[in-house]
């Protein structure tokens, strides 16, 4: 599956980095903007993905996963980032 994660975070001067590193625990990952993940994970599902990530964030924070797997998609994104998607499509 793949999966498209992003958030709002909200408390200023918090540092974020193990919120970061559990991103990129899940699974092969493309960072195509500042707060948005595509991540690769064919073990977990979305409500799996969204609370191991709460408890890395503020409670003030937002956060929305989506499964894109088989979702159509079209943007202006990185070559790098149509690349990766196009390996788990």
């Amino acid at each position: 599956m793949v999966f498209l994660i992003t958030y709002d975070l909200r408390k200023p001067g918090r540092d974020y980095a193990s919120l970061y590193d559990a991103i990129k625990d899940i699974g092969d990952y493309n960072q195509p903007l500042e707060s948005v993940w595509l991540v690769a994970n064919n073990s977990m599902d979305v409500f799996k993905v969204t609370t191991h990530l709460k408890k890395y964030m503020d409670k003030s924070d937002l956060i929305f996963v989506v499964d894109i797997t088989e979702s159509n998609c079209q943007g202006w994104l990185p070559k790098s980032s149509w690349e990766w998607l196009t390996k788990y499509r």
